[in-house]
């Protein structure tokens, strides 16, 4: 059964959120990524969405979960708690 794990989170600058993000690609990869998309709010670009395929729930959970995602979202400027929801394909 594969997931999507979404998160949504205000950011203090896209760009320099955006360097960060693509700077732990290897850990997607690393917890079995297939695919991803970041959107922004059009009345505000610091809204951001992540969205994120993984093969399985375990994956997106394991992912959602690594230390070091929470330390690249410090580092980035993430400026409020991140709302994280991981969907099941049915």
């Amino acid at each position: 059964m594969s997931a999507t794990l979404i998160v949504r989170h205000p950011v203090t600058d896209f760009d320099a959120w955006l360097a960060v993000y693509r700077e732990v690609d290897a850990l997607r990869t690393q917890h079995g990524c297939t695919a991803e998309r970041v959107l922004q709010l059009p009345t505000d670009p610091n809204d951001v969405v992540a969205i994120h395929e993984f093969p399985t729930v375990a994956q997106a959970e394991a992912f959602a979960s690594d230390p070091s995602l929470k330390a690249a979202m410090e580092r980035s400027g993430v400026a409020g708690v991140p709302r994280i929801e991981i969907f099941a394909s049915a």
